[in-house]
């Protein structure tokens, strides 16, 4: 996956901004306020997403190109390569993924302020 389509994909869910709070080089997207996936722009490109802690560490088993979350919770996160052995369709899979996670865990007023939307 190219960085400008996970970038698009990203961007299409409801709810979401991207910026860059840590320097000039890490985009962050976020739903409701809340980090749900990150990449560092400077080639080569890696995303940051959150799993559930069991699928997180199949993820890693399963491929070489994703390993515990860089500079993340590693219980949650995984950070994966996007030129590795992980098929696009699995990568929006995890995004999606990743997405609902933060979703579901939004404060109940910031729920019904993204059902709003």
């Amino acid at each position: 996956m190219h960085i400008e389509e996970f970038r698009d994909y990203c961007l299409a869910k409801k709810g979401v901004t991207e910026s860059f709070p840590f320097d000039e080089t890490t985009l962050v997207f976020k739903v409701m306020g809340k980090m749900f996936a990150l990449t560092d722009l400077v080639p080569p490109h890696s995303i940051n997403l959150k799993f559930d802690p069991e699928d997180a560490i199949q993820a890693r088993e399963e491929y070489s190109a994703v390993q515990p979350g860089y500079h993340m919770n590693k219980t949650y996160w995984n950070t994966v390569d996007m030129v590795g052995d992980v098929p696009d369709k699995l990568i929006k899979e995890w995004i999606d993924n990743s997405y609902q996670l933060i979703v579901q865990s939004l404060p109940k007023k910031v729920q019904s302020e993204f059902h709003a939307l």
